[in-house]
């Protein structure tokens, strides 16, 4: 019988984001993305070895560094790469439709796709200021496909109030879904074709094909659809088979660990997150 093995959600989490990528194809992230940069390089390393992997800002060609660093524009990103281009250079790629897939996030999500990094609130009621989208807008229009993550679908609770991630409407549309206040992509005549996986902490989604709405595929072993729902704002599609994930191997998660020792998967989470253990 062989030996039981136990893997946290952040490293579960990692290989759920890493399942979006295909191989040779070309992919990027960009800056505050700790998550996306391992799961490129774990993509790298296992079932996309001959993706083009471009790391981060510094936008370094198949880097191959020591460690992955804290930050995703680290120099160390640049150590053992096969070229370098400049950032502009990823955003021409794009345009021209060469991007195959690109990592974005937002403190508001809406069932389209939508995600907002700008404001809480209205340019004129500003309630928070966030960093802004450092060209996620541009990006996420041109890019082919692009996934959506966050360690934050679970709502918080402030008294008899409950705060959403997964929103009825996002306060400012920062990268754009498919379907945005201004009208859907293809009215926009945009270059990419939108999200087509959301990853979170609570399950998997792609979205549904005929009204574009975001749409549950796949579940963690200790969350339910109940879970997903009561954390959701909007109402969320349920895929007829949805089912539990399959879990990676033994050999796969030993791979996350070894390229990532400083834990940099860790950093987005909530503490009480990185309690939820799973055994393979």
């Amino acid at each position: 019988m062989s030996e039981r093995f136990e893997i946290g959600i952040d490293e579960l989490f990692v290989v759920n984001v890493a399942r979006t990528i295909k191989d040779k194809t070309t992919v990027f992230h960009g800056v505050s993305s700790p998550i996306p940069m391992v799961a490129m390089y774990f993509a790298k390393l296992t079932h996309a070895k001959d993706m083009v992997y471009f790391g981060g800002v510094s936008s370094a060609v198949d880097p191959n560094p020591p460690f992955l660093p804290p930050t995703t524009n680290d120099w160390v990103m640049i150590q053992g790469r096969t070229a370098m281009v400049t950032v502009d250079k990823i955003f021409d790629l794009a345009q021209r439709g060469e991007l195959d897939r690109s990592f974005f996030s937002g403190a508001q999500i809406d069932k389209y796709g939508n995600q907002n990094v700008s404001m809480i609130g209205t340019p004129e009621k500003c309630k928070i200021k966030f960093p802004g989208g450092a060209g996620g807008c541009n990006l996420s229009g041109d890019c082919v496909n692009y996934t959506i993550w966050t360690t934050r679908h679970r709502a918080q609770r402030k008294g008899d109030r409950k705060f959403f991630t997964f929103v009825n409407k996002c306060d400012f549309v920062t990268n754009v879904g498919h379907v945005t206040p201004y009208g859907r992509r293809e009215e926009l005549d945009l270059v990419g074709n939108g999200p087509d996986w959301v990853v979170t902490e609570l399950g998997v989604f792609d979205f549904d094909e005929k009204t574009r709405s975001m749409r549950l595929r796949y579940l963690y072993p200790d969350t339910t659809v109940s879970d997903v729902i009561d954390n959701t704002e909007f109402e969320l599609i349920v895929h007829p088979d949805v089912r539990v994930m399959e879990m990676p191997s033994r050999a796969e998660v030993e791979v996350i660990r070894r390229i990532d020792p400083l834990g940099v998967r860790k950093l987005e989470y909530p503490e009480r997150e990185l309690s939820r253990r799973f055994t393979i």
